[in-house]
Formats: structure tokens, sequence, C-alpha cells
């Protein structure tokens, strides 16, 4: 279920002050500001709350790849078109992952490394089942050779992605000219 437009994507000409030392990290890390972003800016507590979050969740444990696959899998799992192309973009062009791996992904198909796999698993099944975990995918997780942190760092990450998921689907952005190859 879509819902109309609410926000506007703001820039650094129409976006609070308050907002705009966020707007122009962005821009600086990724050469320009994508539209999910420059909505967030409608609120600079969101941005600034959403770029912190984001700050925490790289420091994790997981290599970029994983972090940017578990984002993936939160966004497909959420239903999210945008954070979809989003990050289906970032991992085949800027991380240069094999897009028949990507592919797999967004098609809920396995990927031929395990321990992706059980990252992957693990993700929807938390997404899924909002925030429950069998005993079995749970010990598959470990198995594969995460540890008990990953597993909350996960949390991060979910939370990241919830609020960028939810906030399209209150107000969807258009998609970025970058990711509309990947929608």
């Amino acid at each position: 279920m879509q819902s109309t437009t609410l926000f506007q994507p703001l820039t650094l000409e129409t976006a609070p002050e308050k907002s705009l030392d966020s707007l122009k990290a962005v821009k600086g890390g990724l050469g320009f500001i994508p539209n999910l972003f420059a909505t967030f800016a409608n609120s600079p507590s969101v941005i600034t709350g959403y770029l912190a979050l984001d700050e925490a969740y790289n420091q994790s444990g997981f290599s970029p790849v994983e972090r940017q696959v578990i984002l993936l899998a939160v966004s497909l799992e959420n239903e999210c078109g945008y954070c979809t192309a989003a990050h289906s973009t970032i991992l085949k062009s800027m991380m240069k992952v094999d897009p028949a791996i990507v592919n797999a992904v967004r098609a809920g198909e396995a990927v031929p490394n395990e321990k992706h796999q059980a990252l992957i698993n693990t993700v929807r099944e938390i997404v899924r089942e909002r925030g429950y975990l069998s005993t079995e995918t749970r010990d598959a997780f470990l198995a594969a050779g995460y540890t008990p942190a990953n597993l909350m760092e996960i949390l991060l990450g979910v939370a990241l992605k919830t609020i960028s998921n939810y906030l399209d689907h209150i107000s969807p952005a258009p998609l970025d000219e970058a990711f509309q190859p990947e929608a």
C-alpha cells in the first residue's frame, strides 16, 4: 500500500538551518543528496539521529558488504522499493558485488556464500517476526562464524532501515536517477 507524498525532499537552499550540516555530510559522502535524505531534512532531529545511528552501525563488526546486505535484506522484508534500489545500486556499482548475488538476495534465493546466507536468513527472520528469532536460525548464524555481539549489531541495521523504510512508506520519495536501474 503506497501513501501519497507528505514531505517534499529539501535542498541545501530550502532545508531548515539545523539540517544543513547533515545534508552537507551526506553530499560529501555520496557525492549527491539522495531524495530520501532530502526528505529526512524536514526534521533536523530525524536526519541527525539517522546519521548518528548510521555512524554507530558502521562501527559494527560486519564488513562493508555485510552491512549493505543487512540493509538490503531489511528493505526487502519491509517492502521498501526505494531502499531496495539504493542498496542494490551500492552493492553492485560502488562495492562491485557480483550482480547475480545481489539479484539472488532480491529474489529470495540462496547466495553461494553460506556465511552471508546465514546472515540474510537471520535478518529477514528478525524483521518478519518483529524481533523474535528461532533457536535454529540463531544457532545457524553463530555456527556460520558470527558472534553474539554481531547478533545485537544486526539490530542497529534493522533500526536504521526501519526508519528509512517506514518514512518512505508514509511519504514516498522520488527514486533518484542513480538508483533507477535497480527499481
